[in-house]
């Protein structure tokens, strides 16, 4: 919110519509910006894409035709791999047999505590190619995290002002919790009032495991 605020006094044209004040904020409205599905087409060289990153492709206001053609853009530039983050686990649940899923679209949900374990299911409803959790920032232990049909963990601690400390001992039981079940496993920042400040070693090494989709 802070950021699409400081977006908007810019005059960030994507940033120009306003939210329920009681919930959001200037330059946090939800919009649909159509004009981008071209933007992909342009690049030559094969992309790790992160989509939507302002914002969530499973909004509930998001139209379902709207999201298809996300999908028909992925499948169409295939020498990308996109990944999709979503917190609307269930809302992801709830469409996806209604989508085509292309091979390189990698499919993610937040899993910031243990109240948002549920989220974990939903996920594993879904026919991607690569399922993964992001349990950045990382708030709580997440004890009962059952990582079957998951191929990749991502952990990291919070940033900016007021962020909350990362306990190394959660992070230490997410590798764990990953080595056991063959999941692929990155650690990407301690966190700090800049997101860099606590560096990014787990007990005197960094993590940079990635999945390896399957052979389709």
């Amino acid at each position: 919110m802070t950021l699409a605020k400081r977006l908007k006094t810019v005059g960030s044209p994507r940033y120009q519509a306003d939210g329920d004040p009681r919930t959001s904020g200037p330059g946090f409205g939800l919009t649909v910006h159509p004009d981008a599905f071209s933007v992909p087409y342009g690049w030559k060289s094969p992309w790790t894409v992160f989509v939507n990153s302002m914002s969530d492709v499973f909004h509930a206001r998001v139209p379902l035709d709207y999201v298809r053609r996300v999908f028909d853009v992925i499948a169409e530039i295939p020498q990308h791999t996109y990944q999709v983050l979503t917190k609307r686990a269930r809302c992801l649940r709830q469409v996806a047999d209604r989508l085509e899923w292309p091979d390189n679209l990698w499919m993610g949900v937040s899993v910031e505590s243990a109240r948002e374990l549920p989220r974990v299911d939903d996920l594993r409803q879904v026919p991607a190619t690569v399922r993964f959790l992001s349990r950045e920032p990382l708030l709580g232990p997440l004890e009962g995290l059952e990582p079957s049909r998951i191929d990749w963990g991502i952990a990291g601690g919070e940033s900016g002002p007021g962020h909350r400390t990362l306990d190394e001992a959660w992070v230490w039981r997410i590798r764990d919790t990953c080595q056991q079940a063959g999941v692929a496993f990155i650690f990407k920042q301690w966190g700090g009032r800049p997101p860099k400040a606590g560096g990014r070693e787990l007990k005197g090494r960094t993590w940079d495991q990635m999945p390896v989709p399957a052979a389709v």
